[in-house]
């Protein structure tokens, strides 16, 4: 029994490995909005589109509210139209994992939390969960509880949903794309064998919570620049994750602070964290017209820009910053690029035309 066991682990782990090696990179948008918008933006460029958020209810996968069983439906319903589409749902979020740390420290209610989420998936005919536990092991939202132990159990937890859900459906993670995440939050060793992915957000690497200037979402790193995407993917790639596992983000809105002294065009300047833009809204707010001047860090292939008259500060991605990670993507063969989120991006003539195009080239 033991050796039968074994064999159908290896089984297993080696389907996981076959999803993330096909075809040519993923294309993933987080997507927040519902079943009638979505058709709006241009879902041929997708390959994935993970549903976010669900919520745990005890130890059971479930709807935040009642109206997301339609917006789902919804969503599986555009795999008629295009057959290659996968359609994931996502737990947590930020703010949304407030009882992980607890409820995953038990055997039985992963368990159950993993069959929960297979009967979800079979009655829903969506293919697949995305897990955004931010974060386990190390202090994620303030507030949530964490322990050491939420390590070792975050493994188990994903090894209770690959074999509860066998390789009929995919299972990935997000991930922080900043270091401690890296060498603190998860056994790599043994968690991306039983995986297809992890999307990794490397963004808000300056986050809401900082009160000094800089790139929120850089490919590359610099002196002053210690967090970036090329830095998170080479981490990984020296633990030995597979290339093709690897998933890079990309940020489809601003962060903004304000009273940045005009030093550097405000670039790690002190400051006070003001608000998100969404990149369909750039030219209403972030814009030359609102007295804003755009800038390019050659270095680490990320634009911002910065207000004199009002001392603001603005952080982000743009058409350049995307065509540069997709282009990274395709040159280092990665898994693919995702996004956050896919509402926040103009509807025609934005970034996911981008990526796409990029992608063609």
């Amino acid at each position: 029994m033991k050796n039968l066991l074994s064999f159908l682990c290896a089984l297993l782990l080696l389907s996981s490995n076959i999803h993330a090696q096909a075809g040519k990179p993923a294309v993933i948008a987080y997507y927040t909005g519902n079943e009638m918008i979505i058709g709006d933006y241009p879902v041929a460029s997708l390959t994935h589109i993970i549903y976010s958020f669900l919520k745990l209810d005890g130890d059971t996968l479930a709807f935040q509210q009642p109206g997301q069983q339609k917006i789902l439906r919804g969503l599986v319903n555009l795999k008629k139209k295009y057959p290659d589409l996968k359609i994931i749902v996502s737990l947590g979020g930020w703010g949304g994992c407030k009882p992980c740390s607890d409820v995953f420290s038990d055997e039985g209610a992963r368990r159950r939390f993993a069959a929960s989420t297979t009967k979800l998936l079979k009655e829903y005919n969506a293919d697949g969960i995305d897990l955004d536990w931010e974060y386990p092991g190390i202090e994620g939202h303030p507030g949530h509880p964490y322990k050491p132990e939420d390590v070792p159990n975050f493994t188990a937890l994903v090894r209770s949903l690959r074999e509860s859900m066998g390789d009929r459906y995919e299972l990935s993670f997000a991930a922080g794309g900043f270091r401690k995440f890296l060498e603190q939050s998860v056994e790599w060793e043994k968690v991306m064998p039983l995986v297809d992915r992890v999307n990794l957000m490397t963004y808000d690497l300056v986050n809401g919570y900082s009160t000094v200037t800089g790139h929120h979402t850089p490919l590359h790193g610099a002196e002053k620049v210690p967090e970036a995407t090329d830095n998170c993917v080479n981490f990984l790639l020296e633990k030995g994750v597979p290339k093709e596992k690897l998933v890079i983000g990309a940020a489809f809105y601003a962060r903004v602070w304000k009273d940045v002294p005009d030093v550097n065009n405000g670039l790690f300047q002190s400051g006070v964290f003001k608000n998100s833009v969404s990149y369909k809204n750039f030219d209403k707010v972030i814009s030359e017209a609102n007295g804003f001047r755009s800038y390019w860090d050659e270095i680490s292939k990320a634009p911002y820009s910065y207000n004199k008259t009002t001392r603001e500060f603005a952080t982000y991605d743009n058409e350049r910053s995307i065509a540069a990670k997709t282009n990274y993507v395709k040159d280092k063969k990665l898994g693919g690029i995702m996004f956050w989120e896919l509402t926040e991006d103009q509807a025609k003539g934005g970034l996911l035309d981008v990526i796409n195009k990029t992608l063609v080239d």
